[in-house]
């Protein structure tokens, strides 16, 4: 096996002229296994970055170990500040002819209740702060755009990228799977994978190796001690000709049982996500397994309007499902790699953060690899530098829909006395309306990434709980209730300060 990589020659060789080195670096490629960067998975996130890098001229080979169109059940709605990442990284066309659906907020139904939570319309394109006097445009006689999302056929969407991918002059992609690490024997670096290619054993070189092969990552083990985390799992049906309460919205549905999401992902068909977590006594065999858990427990819950079509989905559909993951972010420390994308960091998909968070990966990390910066990517001593930076740069978002997923689940399948009160408190804050709304939609959206933000609304709905929780009662029964909104307060900070501390980490 060799122990160094022939990574010099790429794209500084002065006896070519700018037209013959993208050829030379293609046949490398091809011929050779050689590029300055391997790329291990063609999802949402290896895609992007592969684009990125090959938009820098950089020299990719992406490896994905079965470029059918995937079948899944989540990665479906993309927020607002993922869209404009995937038009920062000159991707926003693969959005279309894909039959995508705009979305302009969400619809929450809290037992048959119904508050409408629109993206706001004073988000700025800076991507993190909004406006002082939202008022001006208005009376500047314009009115500002609100911010949209879209959602969409999983597989569609990922063939696109890979599509984007295919048409870049600099990065090739492979249909194999890698199934190990090739690394220097003397100083341990990663130098590339192995993989099964067509049947036959190839290995594939790179300065620099970027594991990006989602939640069952094959690789994560060997680099990281702790497991992702699944305590629930959503079981995903498809709708046909749903009518939905609010079109053109995400619906969470929420009442005795774990919540359940309906959004429109095609001109006909809506996806519905009902979160079941582990155990949970009426989806058990003796309750009549999952099936019976969807006829019992959630058809009954949802607006009249939508149950015809979850009935015949219920009848129809084969059920499948995908685990709700929980892992915290933390530091590429090994020379020559880079875990990105579900491989390194997952949240609760509740919020539908996890193809935003990717996107603006994608983003923040070819900023900081670009040629200008780091010119040679076998560099590992600057490589790693600039992934220190990297993991703390991308906080200001990521901790924030990390967190925000985290404990927006925990208060959406409340099942004890505080969780419940947390419950109809965030509920009833988002009837406020104004920035009771504006604010906490601005952070799940990807649009607003300020975490003190997040703990201010967060922290707000504890309290507007505890104080409906003391005057809802009886004058006799306040008391009780006032000492009883202590432990409301102290479900509040169970619920979020250990994902806070988990940001902290390096």
């Amino acid at each position: 096996m060799r122990a160094s990589v022939d990574v010099m020659g790429f794209n500084n060789d002065s006896k070519l002229s700018p037209s013959q080195q993208p050829k030379l670096n293609e046949e490398r490629r091809r011929l050779h296994h050689e590029a300055e960067v391997v790329i291990v998975g063609a999802g949402i996130l290896g895609c992007a970055i592969a684009v990125a890098l090959g938009n820098q001229g950089r020299s990719v080979i992406l490896l994905e170990k079965d470029l059918r169109e995937p079948n899944r059940i989540v990665g479906e709605l993309l927020q607002p500040g993922g869209v404009a990442a995937l038009e920062k990284l000159g991707l926003r066309d693969c959005l279309e002819e894909i039959d995508a659906i705009k979305v302009y907020g969400y619809d929450v139904i809290y037992y048959g209740e119904e508050v409408r939570i629109p993206y706001p319309a004073n988000a700025l394109e800076d991507g993190g702060k909004t406006q002082e006097n939202s008022h001006t445009d208005e009376m500047r006689g314009t009115k500002r755009k609100r911010p949209e999302g879209r959602s969409f056929h999983h597989g569609r969407f990922i063939q696109r990228l890979r599509q984007k991918a295919m048409q870049n002059e600099n990065v090739t992609v492979v249909e194999g799977a890698a199934t190990e690490l090739v690394r220097s024997g003397w100083t341990g670096q990663i130098l590339g994978v192995e993989a099964t290619v067509q049947g036959e054993r190839s290995a594939f070189y790179g300065g620099l190796t970027i594991i990006a092969d989602g939640y069952a990552s094959k690789f994560r083990k060997e680099f990281r001690k702790d497991l992702p985390v699944a305590k629930s799992k959503f079981w995903g049906l498809e709708l046909i000709d749903a009518r939905l309460p609010m079109p053109n919205h995400g619906h969470v549905v929420l009442g005795d049982g774990a919540p359940v999401l309906l959004y429109q992902i095609g001109t006909h068909e809506t996806r519905a996500l009902v979160d079941i977590p582990e155990g949970l006594p009426s989806a058990s065999l003796a309750a009549g397994g999952v099936k019976g858990y969807l006829k019992n427990v959630v058809i009954p819950l949802l607006p009249a309007e939508v149950r015809p079509s979850f009935q015949a989905a219920i009848d129809r559909d084969r059920l499948r499902s995908m685990p709700n993951s929980w892992l915290p972010p933390t530091t590429n420390k090994a020379p020559g790699l880079i875990l990105l994308g579900d491989a390194m960091n997952m949240r609760h998909p509740l919020t539908g953060g996890g193809m935003t968070v990717a996107f603006n990966d994608a983003v923040l990390l070819s900023e900081l690899l670009n040629p200008q910066s780091v010119p040679m990517l076998d560099d590992t001593k600057l490589v790693l530098k600039q992934m220190r930076t990297f993991h703390w740069r991308r906080k200001g978002l990521t901790s924030v829909i990390n967190i925000l997923a985290q404990a927006l689940y925990s208060l959406f399948a409340a099942d004890d006395a505080q969780l419940k009160a947390l419950q109809m408190g965030c509920f009833q804050y988002f009837k406020l309306g104004g920035n009771a709304v504006d604010g906490p939609v601005g952070l799940l959206a990807g649009i607003i990434r300020q975490p003190f933000v997040l703990f201010y609304h967060f922290f707000a709905v504890a309290l507007y709980a505890i104080w409906i929780y003391i005057t809802s009662a009886s004058i006799i029964s306040m008391p009780v209730r006032a000492i009883g909104s202590v432990g409301v307060f102290w479900k509040a900070c169970v619920v979020i300060f250990p994902y806070i501390f988990s940001e902290l980490r390096t």
